[in-house]
């Protein structure tokens, strides 16, 4: 009977061996937290924290995840060197160069004297000038006295928005406050930067263009200079298309893009926005408003002070393989092909995606480009 009383139950022995299991699950628990690899931790040992790779590179600029941060520059602009030698040294402790604005043109040796008085009066005014020459004819320019002071981009027949696409990335032209990409039949004998710049600050205009002289060949009444105006911006225009509740473009927050003026921020969308086959650049004026940094009926606007006179002379046509009529007709067939195409993905843009609220959707514009 005394051996039967020293044996366990078989219930017994069971629950046994269920609670030394849970000793052995809890002492294992403690030892891999109080062990790491051998590794006694207390309150002054501790190891050191694992750094996430992914984490740190999250925070970098892209392409630059293994470089060391300070090596980086993200941007770039397009200053010159003056020399090709001397200590680089003394250079990089130089100054500064004090805030620019950039002016870009397209131009061809047809339009020389012309395009001569616009840098002229541009360099005068400490911008950085970039010249894309669609004729190719570079070298024709080199006895003008600013030539060497302009960079110069040469592609034979293209155009002005296919030349903004490819060498005025967002990030190359970072260093500059605001960006003037206009047309090269430009007259300013009547336009000042400096002052104009003065104005655009005061008003906060992100995107605006000068107001063209009643002399010009003029597309859209809203950039025509107002004789009557009561300051130096008129930001809607009064005509048979637009009236006092027209609420879009071409009456409301809209300059054409023959002479526009982008702020840094400003240009940094319109850039995104410019398709890189629609080389024409026809409808983008009409999407402008978007790339305002806030109300176009506020931040777009035209500059009654500061006008220029718009000539109107065709210069691009299909390599003068015909009549410049006819050629000029053809150009502008595609323009309104492109218009039509860019509308379309627009549309098809806005439809599928569903996060990005239109803020002018019950703001249409008045016409359609033309």
């Amino acid at each position: 009977m005394g051996s039967c009383a020293s044996k366990l139950s078989p219930c017994k022995t069971k629950a046994k061996a269920i609670f030394c299991l849970a000793l052995l699950l809890f002492a294992g628990a403690v030892g891999a937290l109080y062990h790491t690899n051998g590794f006694v931790i207390s309150q002054g040992n501790r190891p050191p924290p694992r750094k996430s790779l992914h984490r740190v590179h999250r925070r970098r600029p892209p392409g630059s995840e293994m470089l060391p941060r300070g090596i980086v520059q993200r941007t770039t602009n397009f200053e010159m060197a003056t020399s090709l030698t001397g200590n680089p040294e003394r250079q990089k402790d130089a100054a500064p160069p004090t805030k620019k604005s950039l002016l870009a043109v397209p131009v061809g040796v047809k339009n020389k004297a012309l395009v001569d008085k616009l840098v002229s009066k541009f360099l005068d005014a400490g911008f950085t000038v970039m010249l894309f020459h669609y004729d190719g004819a570079v070298e024709l320019r080199a006895d003008l006295q600013w030539s060497n002071r302009a960079v110069h981009v040469a592609a034979r027949r293209q155009t002005k928005c296919w030349f903004a696409k490819r060498f005025l990335h967002p990030d190359v032209v970072a260093d500059y406050e605001y960006v003037f990409l206009w047309d090269e039949d430009i007259e300013v004998d009547a336009f000042d930067p400096v002052r104009y710049l003065d104005v655009v600050r005061r008003e906060g205009l992100e995107v605006s263009q000068p107001a063209l002289d009643r002399r010009s060949e003029i597309h859209h009444a809203i950039t025509t200079r107002k004789m009557l105006s009561t300051g130096d911006v008129h930001r809607r225009a009064l005509d048979t298309r637009c009236h006092a509740d027209s609420t879009g473009p071409p009456c409301v927050g809209w300059v054409e893009m023959m002479v526009p003026v982008f702020s840094r921020a400003a240009w940094k969308c319109t850039w995104k926005m410019v398709q890189n086959d629609l080389i024409h650049g026809w409808g983008i004026d009409y999407k402008l408003g978007s790339c305002a940094q806030g109300d176009r009926a506020r931040d777009v606007g035209v500059v009654d002070s500061e006008y220029v006179l718009h000539r109107g002379d065709p210069m691009l046509s299909d390599g003068d393989k015909a009549a410049p009529s006819k050629s000029r007709g053809a150009v502008r067939w595609r323009s309104n092909k492109e218009m039509k195409m860019f509308n379309r993905r627009w549309e098809e843009a806005a439809a599928e995606d569903g996060s990005w609220p239109d803020p002018y959707a019950a703001q249409p514009a008045t016409a359609s480009s033309t």
